[in-house]
């Protein structure tokens, strides 16, 4: 699969997905490459397109007063959702298993195969290596910090040299490596005689690298099938005349997108009890089977792609500008007036230095840097949020083998996050928010922000009280994660209490990441999405820095204070993000209104124009068409 070379798109000429070709075809792009002879910018993002007259184009009357619904989704579309099941199942069925394999060691009386026994009143969890909460921590943190730092590199490599589909390809490649190793991993031969750790790590590190090649490439893969570009008006069979909108349809597909990723992430349910009370190799093998379908979906789909070749990237030309802006001003100068004027070509050409640096851009780019980074200024405030989401590190898992399972596998429990994820969306969705739009109440991205960063410090405070009483009620007391062997092993405190800050992290996430990438895409320059991925991707990889930094005070006596630390500076910036970043929510509000009084059409809840360009996002720079759609709304889970 990894031959396969990218081709350019092919016109769908059907009346219900007729994609606008670009007048511009193949002119040269100012900064980061060209537009390949026969590929073409959605309409959406060619102003061409736009503002010239097309069939169905709504008056200004119409698009202020009409309804606006979503389009028809191409049925290849939802061929990629499954793709990403599959791959997010394979690895979801992986990913929680990886605390309990490093640190618990074989359990006593087991099978050989990692469960423990099937006795009533046996509170053992799965094991296997026993090397320690202090070196599980290190793993995990590592695996998931390599599976969000390296997206940047292959998200780079896909615009600029292979192309998508290819990386894709590549990826999953990968992944069936890293799987068959992992099921070797589960031998009872190597798990006997202690052989099993070289498998296993190179199993893992290879499947973030696996992760870390599908992760930036498959959401903007599936954008590209979305054909209706343009907003149209159309009438409905019961007479009632509506604009199909381009942002609409987009929402629907993501909706549908993360609702798949999310369900995958159920598969940890299956694996955790084949853990239990089978042992790590059926445990392993169902990930390879949930994994097996990808190969032949992939094939099935290379024909009938809409696919972008690579026209090349501009990530590079942002560390230039970086670089530059460092070396002539420095680090104090960082957030000041005339940072970012040091790198503009202007600038270096009156200071005599164009041979000291070389530009491959114009003044307009590093004015779309300077705007990017303005935007995505709330990503900062983001690592604390995953933090309290989980704990620092793997303490949420260290803390589920304190408490009483009776029978239920710890690494279950984590479940419930995607499961909130997936009750609240709808309600949030069809309930809260249009309720507040009937009522008029004005609830702006970050008001919403502000709820889930508060609602993740909730959860960080319930993972602290919890896991207090588990020191105080353990027979180990302080050490009770440490392997306890006094008495029952845990305090009896039942681990179905960890629902509830599980449930309130994975529902925090939802009043963060949705509005906080509207944010950034209706403020951010169009031709800036890449960098808007890769600075979102940054922060969450340093939530997972900091928990590998911490790996040796994650663990006994400590892990009240993994929860509580974070918990207390989360309340903190919490009030401090509102106060910082406020404003937005008035300027959001006068973009949707036009400062004019609203109705139940607008919405209120969230900004507008997110998909394509507005009065703030435009910009002269235009990318290639490969980087139209860069990681539309990524979600840590994705």
């Amino acid at each position: 699969m990894a031959t396969f070379d990218e081709k350019p798109p092919v016109e769908d000429t059907s009346d219900t997905h007729k994609i606008h070709t670009n007048a511009s075809g193949s002119d040269v792009e100012k900064t980061g490459g060209h537009t390949p002879p026969g590929d073409s910018h959605p309409a959406y993002l060619n102003p061409a397109v736009m503002d010239d007259w097309y069939e169905g184009k709504p008056t200004e009357e119409e698009m202020a007063t009409l309804r606006r619904v979503p389009g028809n989704v191409p049925i290849i579309a939802y061929l990629i959702c499954i793709v990403e099941f599959c791959e997010r199942a394979s690895y979801y069925g992986v990913q929680p298993l990886i605390s309990n394999y490093v640190n618990r060691k074989m359990p006593e009386g087991g099978n050989g195969y990692g469960a423990p026994p099937n006795t009533p009143g046996d509170q053992q969890t799965g094991g296997a290596l026993g090397l320690g909460t202090v070196v599980a921590n290190a793993v995990t943190q590592s695996f998931s910090m390599l599976a969000y730092a390296l997206p940047l590199f292959f998200g780079w490599l896909a615009d600029a040299k292979w192309g998508r589909f290819k990386v894709i390809c590549w990826g999953v490649g990968v992944f069936g490596i890293a799987h068959v190793l992992m099921v070797a991993a589960g031998s009872k031969d190597l798990l006997a005689n202690g052989t099993a750790k070289a498998p296993y790590f190179i199993s893992v590190y290879i499947l973030a690298i696996g992760a870390a090649m599908f992760k930036p490439n498959i959401s903007p893969l599936l954008l590209d099938q979305v054909t209706n570009t343009v907003p149209t008006v159309m009438t409905l069979s019961d007479g009632e005349r509506v604009i199909q909108d381009p942002e609409s349809t987009t929402e629907r597909v993501m909706l549908w997108f993360y609702l798949l990723i999310n369900i995958g992430g159920f598969m940890g349910v299956a694996t955790a009890y084949s853990e239990k009370y089978v042992g790590w190799w059926l445990a392993f093998l169902i990930p390879l089977v949930l994994y097996l379908p990808l190969p032949i979906l992939l094939w099935f789909l290379y024909k009938r792609l809409i696919l972008h070749p690579p026209g090349g990237s501009d990530l590079p030309n942002v560390f230039r500008i970086l670089g530059i802006c460092f070396r002539r001003g420095g680090i104090m100068k960082v957030g000041r007036h005339g940072f970012w004027e040091a790198a503009k070509p202007s600038n270096i050409r009156a200071a005599g230095l164009e041979g000291v640096y070389k530009t491959r851009w114009n003044d307009q780019f590093v004015d779309d840097v300077r705007r990017t980074f303005q935007a995505t200024g709330i990503f900062c405030f983001f690592p604390i949020q995953y933090l309290n989401d989980n704990g620092i590190g793997a303490s949420a898992s260290f803390l589920s083998t304190m408490l009483e399972s009776n029978g239920v596998p710890n690494d279950v429990i984590s479940n419930i996050n995607p499961l909130s994820i997936i009750v609240a969306a709808p309600i949030l969705n069809y309930g809260l928010y249009p309720a507040l739009r009937k009522a008029g109440i004005h609830y702006g991205p970050i008001a919403r922000i502000t709820t889930g960063l508060i609602m993740s410090s909730c959860a960080g405070m319930g993972y602290a009280i919890l896991n207090h009483y588990a020191y105080q009620q353990s027979p180990c007391g302080e050490y009770g994660s440490s392997d306890c062997t006094v008495g029952s092993g845990v305090a009896p405190i039942t681990i179905w209490y960890m629902v509830l800050p599980y449930a309130i992290g994975g529902i925090s996430e939802l009043f963060v990441n949705v509005p906080a990438y509207g944010i950034a895409y209706s403020r951010a320059p169009v031709n800036m999405r890449g960098l808007v991925s890769a600075l979102n991707l940054f922060n969450t990889a340093i939530a997972y820095i900091i928990g590998l930094a911490c790996s040796s005070v994650v663990t006994d006596p400590y892990l009240t204070w993994d929860f509580g630390g974070p918990a207390i500076a989360g309340g903190i910036l919490s009030i401090v993000f509102y106060l910082t970043f406020r404003h937005i929510d008035k300027e959001e509000y006068v973009l949707q209104t036009g400062g004019q009084s609203t109705d139940a059409k607008v919405d209120m809840t969230g900004t507008r124009n997110v998909v394509g360009e507005n009065e703030t996002n435009q910009t002269t720079n235009r990318a290639a068409p490969i980087r139209d759609n860069e990681e539309m709304m990524i979600s840590p889970k994705q």
